[in-house]
């Protein structure tokens, strides 16, 4: 479904998920904001897409005068924020029991995945409340299910309740909120741990879904997409 001079903010745009969902907004009609804070693939997202479309904007979402930044940017850029993808996210695999003490990976885990997502949230409803916009939100399977692995999966279980509670605030508004939670995708998430030995979802397939929540008409609020793979028990 083709859009026509509406924008859409991603954050942890520069690679997996958010790069092919702001490859396929792109040809679908948006403009799209891709935020992350490595700008060098940004940068060639942006070349990639095309400029009339695509925006790149250096951003450290733990950081909220770093979003304040880029919501700025954004309104100046393309004028309106019509839906955002609360995106970023990241895990170090640490355990509760055993192993190096390594609390400063716990502290910037809870802070881009937790702060991060709750800050994206409180800057960009107000825009969206202009625009009876779109919030977008990556849980996980493991934001639902309990995972005895690390703290990630605490992290994401607050993703899935932040998503029901922005929905409940925001009902009256227009404003559409949807949790994305994928099981496992073979992402640049695995670089620092051990893909499992089971089927992976590719981030086009995530992206298909975020596209299709989307797409729906203005009276139609997907509020949850749970993507597994096929074969992945849990």
């Amino acid at each position: 479904m083709k859009q026509s001079n509406k924008t859409l903010i991603i954050t942890g745009a520069s690679t997996g998920i958010g790069e092919a969902t702001a490859r396929q907004a792109a040809e679908a009609g948006w403009n799209v904001v891709l935020a992350a804070r490595s700008m060098d693939k940004l940068r060639a997202l942006e070349s990639e897409l095309g400029t009339e479309c695509a925006f790149a904007h250096q951003c450290n979402v733990a950081d909220w005068e770093s979003q304040q930044t880029l919501k700025q940017a954004a309104l100046e850029r393309f004028g309106t924020i019509d839906a955002v993808f609360a995106n970023a996210g990241f895990s170090k695999g640490s355990s509760f029991y055993g192993g190096e003490d390594q609390p400063d990976e716990w502290r910037e885990m809870v802070l881009v995945n937790v702060f991060g997502a709750a800050a994206t949230a409180r800057l960009m409803l107000p825009e969206l409340v202009k625009t009876k916009g779109h919030f977008l939100l990556t849980g996980s399977v493991v934001g639902r299910i309990t995972s005895i692995r690390n703290l990630y999966s605490a992290t994401k279980w607050a993703v899935t309740g932040m998503a029901q509670a922005i929905r409940n605030e925001m009902a009256g508004t227009g404003i559409r909120v949807t949790l994305i939670e994928p099981g496992i995708v073979d992402t640049p998430f695995w670089d620092t741990l051990t893909l499992p030995e089971s089927p992976a979802l590719q981030p086009e397939d995530i992206a298909r879904g975020v596209i299709y929540a989307l797409s729906q008409p203005p009276h139609v609020d997907v509020n949850e997409i749970l993507i597994r793979p096929t074969g992945q028990p849990h």
